[in-house]
């Protein structure tokens, strides 16, 4: 048996069963990383003689919780007590938090051991993951391509079998990109459904905490260790996060769902149109009734780029003044932006983005999901900071490139980017299921029929093989 690709619910029940030892476990996923990850740099901080050490605690202790005694590498923005925590920024590339971040704190309280860290671009900001202290990470499909990001590293560690699954983030695209150009599942939640503690404004219900797995139910199994409430986070669903452990077989017999190719109009590469169109026939034979729609999305570009901006001349204003030789000059302009607007512009954001949410509410109550692009074209190379087209396009700023994805994330509607198939060049494409605001489990389960269907989700980098 393979461990390092195995489910990790599958491998959490072993361990507990004690068929397996957390040790062993430990031993295969710390191979796979020396052998692998030299070639991808998914995983920047490395940890074996630690996290081994308490795999063999755990398999004396025999106290089992959830996950098992399961690796993790938290993606280089969460806090990590004792553990260098860099953003991917050369301001904090000397950082050692003293505290762990609220979903550390729930991961490890349930079982899972810490064995790095995973790279991520500069605070998080761009869909490329390269910084000034790590370097680049690549896409284990195609090394000279980009594995998406803000969670990058994530995204290619789960690919590559390095980990068993991962959490990540998601502002624009940065759960679901990665997951796209990865092969991999990444599932932006509900804002809410996972507590996020410390942050710079409790009320921002733009970024989302939320896993990466191979498969639909291991992305399940994760966030039913990291969902659920905490009064440090005013935002957090009530809901447990026991509530993803039910299964996510079900019928979508007569079930209603929308199909755009565009976004209403968005440039999508042919390559991936060609993909995404073959699969809707798996829709049609799980029972479905689908319908070419779309919601309105007017307004969602200034909504998102007019609060995304606020959020950055909050977090990052002192920055700019203290170190503004060692910030990249996308961070440095999107702070800029934010300290340029006026409060009738802001305001103005803010109803944009309240019609934008009602009129998705109202369209996913015709259908139940809507079926589209998570990316507009396939994995770009490595050395190209941000895509300036696409199928002849021209982009205006480096978030123009994530519209298929921040269209979604300014209605705060949950949503998932599940593996659909390869290009001819054999590059990565995913779908992007959305579903009605806070049915997480039905998107999932939608996700894990259309994976069933299609196994898109067995076909592993050939170099971690």
């Amino acid at each position: 048996m393979d461990l390092c690709f195995a489910p990790a619910r599958q491998l959490a029940r072993l361990i507990r069963s004690r068929k397996v030892s957390a040790t062993e476990v430990m031993r295969a996923f710390i191979a796979q990383i020396e052998r692998v990850n030299p070639r991808v740099n998914a995983i920047v901080t490395f940890l074996p003689e630690e996290a081994l050490t308490q795999a063999k605690a755990l398999d004396r202790s025999k106290r089992y919780g959830p996950l098992a005694g399961l690796p993790i590498a938290y993606k280089d923005l969460l806090a990590t007590k004792g553990i260098r925590t860099t953003l991917g920024s050369m301001v904090y590339k000397d950082n050692v938090p003293t505290e762990d971040a609220l979903l550390v704190e729930r991961l490890k309280a349930a079982g899972a051991i810490t064995l790095g860290k995973t790279n991520t671009p500069e605070f998080g900001a761009g869909s490329n993951t390269f910084n000034k202290v790590f370097g680049a990470t690549r896409n284990p499909h195609d090394l000279s391509k980009t594995a998406g990001g803000s969670s990058g590293g994530a995204a290619a560690a789960v690919a590559c079998g390095m980990l068993p699954f991962a959490d990540g983030s998601d502002l624009a695209a940065s759960l679901r990109n990665p997951g796209n150009y990865c092969n991999v599942v990444g599932f932006r939640p509900t804002p809410g459904r996972v507590p996020t503690f410390p942050a710079a404004n409790a009320w921002d219900s733009q970024p989302v905490l939320g896993p990466l797995a191979r498969t639909v139910e291991d992305a399940a199994f994760l966030l039913s260790a990291m969902a659920g409430p905490d009064l440090r986070a005013p935002l957090s669903i009530s809901e447990p996060g026991t509530a993803f452990s039910k299964p996510l077989k079900r019928s979508f017999r007569k079930v209603r769902v929308a199909w755009t190719r565009d976004f209403g109009g968005l440039p999508v590469e042919p390559a991936v149109t060609k993909v995404l169109q073959q699969q809707r026939k798996v829709f049609e034979s799980l029972g479905c009734v689908i319908e070419d729609a779309c919601p309105d999305f007017t307004g969602a570009t200034e909504a998102f780029e007019t609060l995304r901006a606020v959020s950055f001349a909050q977090r990052y204003a002192p920055l700019l003044k203290a170190h503004r030789a060692l910030l990249k000059d996308t961070v440095i302009w999107n702070i800029e932006q934010g300290l340029a607007l006026d409060g009738g512009k802001i305001a103005r954001a803010e109803g944009l983005r309240t019609e934008l949410y009602q009129r998705m509410r109202r369209f996913l109550e015709k259908y139940e999901c809507l079926l589209a692009p998570v990316n507009q074209l396939p994995p770009f190379p490595v050395d190209t900071e941000y895509p300036t087209e696409i199928a002849g396009v021209k982009l205006g700023n480096y978030l123009d490139w994530m519209k298929s994805c921040y269209y979604v994330t300014i209605t705060s509607h949950p949503a998932i980017s599940v593996p659909a198939g390869f290009t001819p060049d054999g590059l990565p494409v995913g779908l992007q299921i959305v579903g009605r605001y806070r049915d997480d489990f039905g998107v999932l389960q939608l996700a894990h029929a259309f994976e069933q269907a299609t196994e898109a989700c067995r076909h592993h980098p050939q170099l971690a093989a």
